[in-house]
């Protein structure tokens, strides 16, 4: 019978299981979580002949490597990377078909931050609240790979895709995130909102899943003091003491008492995926609130 399993042979700096979230439960604390680069994940599944919320690898600055015990059809995209079978070259961006105990060894970024693996069949880990996805803030979800793990595949239903290479976005050289102000802009002074749309920013080391942090100007306060927790969104521009903008992704905090001073769109969230430390970022405010 065959063993439809990965073997995990080097997890990498933080590799996780990813698929599209588990939208719909923020009423209870638990945030969406899923890929950070979900036109990413998707495309990888299009190409081995997935469903789109089939669960995928994402990497993180220096990749992974792994072992499937039966033939499947693999690919990478996302940040841009080397990729080897058993010390040879394959192709980025495109589906390869691998046999049964060969070496995947998906290499460091050369730019953007996080790759993703998809593998014929999918990740079958146990699903809870009907999603795959590793959620690290709420630690749902499967734990970040470890050497020597081995995780579950599902049978391979669809047909892989037949193309050299499929194009992809570059990961950004400067960061444009699109905003909407409030809902708490009026706890900035008029100074603090020219700032925020005005300056220039870069991306900190800091950032993770939870939040993309930022380095450069502080944002002065017009009142004083702390909200009562309230809800947070996908996307959020939180102010914290500091005073530097933090933006919300996939695994942050439903609720948090720092004031939001925007709200950046959704469709710019991938690119702040694959933002690499020190990238300049600019917020661009396209529709005030009321």
């Amino acid at each position: 019978m065959t063993d439809l399993a990965l073997a995990v042979v080097r997890a990498g700096a933080l590799t996780t299981v990813q698929d599209r979230g588990r939208p719909g439960h923020a009423h209870v604390g638990v945030p969406r979580s899923g890929a950070l680069d979900g036109p990413a994940a998707a495309l990888v599944n299009r190409l081995v002949g997935n469903p789109p919320d089939a669960a995928v690898l994402e990497t993180t600055l220096d990749g992974c490597a792994v072992r499937p015990r039966c033939a499947v059809t693999v690919a990478v995209g996302g940040a841009p990377c080397p990729v080897t079978v058993d010390g040879r070259a394959v192709p980025w961006g495109a589906p390869v078909r691998i046999a049964a105990g060969s070496l995947l060894d998906v290499g460091q970024a050369r730019a953007g931050v996080r790759s993703y693996v998809a593998v014929s069949g999918g990740l079958a880990v146990e699903a809870v609240l009907g999603s795959r996805s590793t959620d690290l803030l709420s630690g749902l979800g499967p734990p970040p790979l470890t050497d020597g793990a081995v995780l579950p595949l599902g049978p391979a239903n669809g047909t892989h895709a037949r193309v050299d290479v499929a194009p992809q976005p570059a990961p950004p050289t400067e960061l444009v995130l699109r905003v909407t102000l409030g809902p708490r802009d009026d706890w900035f002074t008029e100074a603090a909102l020219r700032t925020l749309t005005g300056r220039t920013y870069a991306v900190s080391s800091a950032s993770n899943r939870i939040g993309l942090r930022t380095e450069g100007p502080a944002l002065e306060r017009a009142v004083p003091g702390e909200l009562p927790s309230e809800g947070l969104v996908l996307g959020a521009v939180q102010v914290p003491a500091d005073g530097r903008p933090l933006v919300f992704l996939a695994d942050h905090p439903t609720t948090g008492g720092y004031p939001v001073v925007a709200v950046v769109r959704p469709a710019d969230l991938p690119a702040a995926a694959q933002a690499v430390p020190g990238t300049p970022l600019r917020f661009v405010a396209v529709r005030r609130r009321g």
